[in-house]
């Protein structure tokens, strides 16, 4: 069977051709605004949206939409980031431990030297200031100065002891504050969320003697802990002991006072008798002082005061009174 051949005049297709392209126009430029329109941002992203160099909107994770051609999106990594300092900034714009100790030694208020180390924790909190105010080759630098900075200030309010012992942790929160108020001075948008200090250690040319200081330091606080532990075993004692003495002089305070109490009260009744009958009261209280007097004064003697003669025979073998007299019948 012979095949038909259809010829489609030039003319016809030429027409049909241009009948379809303003539709396909259309559909194209749909299609790249729809695309250019379209972004994404990840968790830990957020992205300002720019319109002819202005920032209009800040938005969060998610499917987002901007007017196609006229905004322009910049993705900002919100992620907290942690440097350990001190670093040097390469040409390249690269991050790199220091190679010379000179360049990280700092100096404490007591003049001494020391290579200091911490580590900080910052991350982008408002995207449109991070973005107008650091370029993003200038954020390490901008950052390492900040800190570099801040860090020899606080160094050099304290003592080298204080920086190695009891001041670290207060070191380290005085610093995030004052790198925080710096960074905050220009209008960053990045928030320091942790600043910790890491090993001070003195240069390696005074490191022998820094060790000898040390080792001094060291075996000073072992004395003023040994000193301390006697003194928390002393104190308890002394304390007891205090209470117990005390106790002892309120109760001997107590017991005189009742004493004296209980004399006074005598007095005051032999008063009231004495006024009631003086001549009767007169003469007990002076039978009562005689016989106290005689009852303490041991064996005695009588002696008649009208006896005439030669000298008394005293009974040297009795324990009791004799009573002598001038009567020859008497024994």
């Amino acid at each position: 069977m012979a095949k038909q051949t259809v010829e489609i005049p030039i003319e016809d297709l030429r027409q049909g051709i241009f009948s379809f392209l303003p539709l396909a126009v259309i559909l194209l430029t749909i299609v790249t605004c729809a695309w250019d329109s379209a972004f994404t941002v990840a968790l830990h992203e957020k992205a300002v949206i720019f319109r002819l160099g202005k920032p209009t909107e800040t938005v969060g994770p998610g499917l987002h939409w901007k007017a196609p051609f006229l905004d322009k999106v910049v993705i900002v990594d919100s992620i907290e980031n942690e440097w350990k300092l001190p670093f040097s900034v390469s040409p390249e714009g690269n991050l790199r431990s220091m190679e010379n100790e000179e360049e990280s030694v700092m100096l404490t208020a007591d003049l001494n030297a020391a290579i200091v180390e911490w580590t900080i924790q910052w991350k982008v909190i408002e995207p449109e200031k991070f973005l107008l105010s650091l370029h993003p080759e200038a954020v390490a630098p901008v950052i390492r100065s900040a800190a570099r900075a801040t860090m020899q200030q606080m160094i050099g309010d304290y003592s080298i002891d204080e920086v190695l012992t009891s001041k670290r942790t207060e070191v380290g929160n005085k610093a995030r504050e004052a790198l925080q108020e710096s960074l905050k001075s220009f209008d960053s948008g990045i928030a320091i969320t942790g600043l910790q200090m890491q090993r001070v250690t003195p240069p390696s040319m005074v490191k022998p003697a820094f060790d000898e200081v040390n080792a001094s330091v060291q075996k000073r606080d072992q004395l003023i802990n040994e000193a301390n532990r006697e003194r928390n075993i002393l104190i308890p004692k002394a304390e007891a002991e205090k209470d117990r003495l005390i106790r002892d002089a309120e109760g001997y305070a107590a017991r005189r006072k009742a004493e004296t109490e209980g004399e006074i009260n005598a007095l005051i009744e032999q008063y009231k008798a004495y006024k009631e009958a003086p001549e009767i009261t007169r003469q007990r209280l002076y039978l009562e002082t005689l016989q106290e007097i005689l009852q303490a004064s041991g064996p005695k003697t009588i002696v008649d005061s009208d006896l005439r003669g030669l000298v008394p025979f005293l009974d040297l073998n009795g324990t009791g009174t004799r009573a002598l007299s001038s009567d020859p019948g008497s024994p």
